[in-house]
């Protein structure tokens, strides 16, 4: 019995760290996001690219405050910044969205491209989904894939 009891505690211990917690939103009230991007992906036996349009999403997750962004930098492989999409602050209503678009035509990224995208907040919020969604197609074939934006670091 005592061994049968031991199994069970371990079982449930090790579920534990398995089974997420009672999801909790994760707030702050501003961070600078890396998302990664490909503006081409390569295909076959020999590298050929395979050419991809790419849409920056940031959607403001928080149901009573707005987001504004700060800065929404598109990077090539090397780092070097390609395009800023913002001029001034860009102000995202409560569960409101915003889309850049990178053209197909424009393979200046690379496969190792990414945006840097700051946001603030007056308080903290639901943090902003932010996410990179890449689409090709030619001939027959289609592709289409996401990445995730990752926080680096929390506003000061």
């Amino acid at each position: 019995m005592r061994h049968c009891t031991r199994a069970l505690l371990a079982a449930l211990l090790t579920l534990t760290v398995w089974l997420p917690a009672q999801a909790q939103p994760q707030t702050s009230s501003g961070q600078l996001v890396y998302v990664p991007a490909y503006s081409h992906i390569y295909h076959g036996d020999k590298p050929n690219e395979f050419l991809l349009t790419i849409t920056i999403s940031v959607r403001n997750a928080d149901p009573w405050r707005p987001l504004e962004l700060t800065m929404l930098e598109y990077r090539g492989s090397d780092g070097r910044v390609l395009k800023s999409f913002l001029d001034k602050p860009l102000s995202i209503a409560p569960l409101a969205a915003t889309r850049f678009v990178v053209a197909e035509s424009d393979a200046h990224g690379g496969s190792g491209a990414c945006f840097l995208v700051r946001w603030r907040a007056g308080q903290p919020i639901n943090q902003p989904v932010i996410q990179a969604v890449m689409i090709g197609a030619r001939a027959n074939q289609g592709i289409s894939f996401i990445c995730e934006g990752q926080p680096l670091v929390e506003a000061k």
